[in-house]
C-alpha cells in the first residue's frame, strides 16, 4: 500500500500512524520529497484494509499496490531513481552512460591495453570478470581475487568504477572491498540467498535478466534486493532464451519499454551477450538507445582471437573507438548525451 499524507498533516500525525503500523507487523519505506509526505506499508497487506488506514488524522490517499514487486513499482516510486558512483557518474540520468571492458581479466598488461583506450573514448566504468561463471567446468574460471585487484587498480588510474560479477554470497565482503557496482549474473537472478545479502549491502547491484526469466519475474528479484533495504538496483536486459539459435540470445528491447512503465529502476543493455556476434553489437547499441535505455554495457578486448573468453562476442578496440563516434552522434540527436 502507498500512503499519501495531507499537506497539512503534522509529525505527530504521521509518527502516530506509522507507529500503529509497525505495531501490526509491518515495515515503512518512506520516500517524501519536499513537497509531498507519501510513504510505502511493506508486508502482508491483504488484511490490510484501505479504510484502516483512512480512519487516521492527517490522511490524504491509500493507493493498494496491485503488482506484486512492491518497491520495484512506479506506483510507489514515481521518480527515476538515480544511482551516483564514487567518481561522480549518474547511471538513470539524463545522459545514458557506456560501461565498457574485457569478459574476463586475463592479466595486467591486457586490463591496461583495454582501460587506457577505454579512458580516451571517455568511458568512466570498467566491466571485468574475476569470478567466472561458466557453463563448462573445464573453460577458464577467473583470476578470482587477483582479478578484482587488478580491476581496482586499473580502474583508479584512470578515475573508473569498477563492476564486476558475484558468484555467491560468501563473496560479499572481497567484493566490497575492490568493486562499485556487484553484478547479479542471468544464471543467478533467482538466486533469493544470494539476493537478499545483496540487498543488505550499501552497494549498487546490477541485476541481468535471467534466460528465461518473464519481466515480472526480473522485478521480483529486484524486490528481494529492495526489501532488504539496498535502493541502488540497476537492471540489465541481457538477451532471452528463444528457439532462435544464429545469436546466442534474443535481445528484447521491448523490455525496456515495459521496464519504463512499470518502474523507477534504471535499466541497460548488454548487447554483446545479447548476440554473442560483434558484428552486431553497434546497431544493436544504437538500438537501445534509441528505445531509451539508461546505458551499455560492451566487452572490448585488445585481442580477441586469443581471448579466454566470449572472444567472439568482442570488440577490438579500434571497432569500439568507431562505434563510440556513431554512438555520440546518435545519442546527441536524441538530445541525451552518451557518457
Amino acid at each position: 500500500m502507498i500512503v499519501k499524507m495531507k499537506r497539512t498533516s503534522t509529525q505527530a500525525e504521521y509518527d502516530n500512524l506509522v507507529n500503529a503500523l509497525k505495531n501490526r507487523g509491518f515495515s515503512i519505506k518512506d520516500v517524501s520529497s519536499e513537497t509531498v509526505r507519501i510513504f510505502g506499508i511493506i508486508g502482508d497487506t491483504a488484511t490490510l484494509e484501505l479504510t484502516d488506514v483512512k480512519a487516521f488524522d492527517g490522511v490524504e490517499q491509500v493507493i493498494r499496490v496491485q503488482t506484486p514487486f512492491k518497491q520495484a513499482s512506479r506506483t510507489f516510486k514515481e521518480s527515476d531513481t538515480v544511482i551516483t558512483l564514487p567518481n561522480g557518474v549518474h547511471i538513470g540520468k539524463d545522459h545514458p552512460v557506456m560501461i565498457a571492458g574485457p569478459c574476463s581479466v586475463e592479466s595486467s598488461a591486457q586490463l591496461k591495453a583495454i582501460a587506457g583506450s577505454l579512458f580516451k573514448q571517455g568511458i568512466r566504468i570498467l566491466r571485468g570478470g574475476a569470478f567466472k561463471p561458466r557453463t563448462s567446468p573445464y573453460t577458464f574460471q577467473g583470476l578470482g581475487e587477483e582479478g578484482l585487484l587488478l580491476l581496482r587498480e586499473v580502474a583508479d588510474q584512470y578515475a573508473m568504477a569498477v563492476i564486476s560479477e558475484i558468484p555467491s554470497s560468501e563473496l560479499l565482503p572481497l567484493f566490497e572491498k575492490y568493486v562499485d557496482i556487484i553484478q547479479v549474473g542471468a544464471r543467478n537472478m533467482q538466486n533469493f540467498q544470494l539476493l537478499k545479502v545483496l540487498g543488505q549491502s550499501k552497494k549498487p547491484i546490477m541485476l541481468k535478466r535471467g534466460l528465461s526469466a518473464t519481466i515480472e519475474e526480473w522485478l521480483m528479484s529486484a524486490e528481494y534486493i529492495l526489501s532488504q533495504g539496498n535502493p541502488n538496483v540497476i537492471l540489465c536486459e541481457r538477451g532471452i532464451r528463444t528457439f532462435e539459435t544464429y545469436t546466442r540470445n534474443t535481445l528484447d528491447l521491448s523490455a525496456v519499454l515495459a521496464i519504463k512503465e512499470l518502474s523507477h529502476l534504471p535499466v541497460i543493455v548488454d548487447p554483446s551477450h545479447a548476440s554473442g556476434r560483434w558484428t552486431m553489437i553497434g546497431p544493436l547499441s544504437k538500438a537501445a538507445l534509441s528505445v531509451g535505455a539508461d546505458g551499455l554495457m560492451v566487452e572490448v578486448h585488445n585481442d580477441p582471437e586469443n581471448a579466454l573468453s566470449d572472444g567472439a562476442q568482442s570488440l577490438k578496440i579500434h571497432r569500439f573507438d568507431t562505434m563510440m563516434e556513431e554512438l555520440k552522434s546518435l545519442s546527441e540527436s536524441l538530445r541525451r548525451p552518451l557518457i
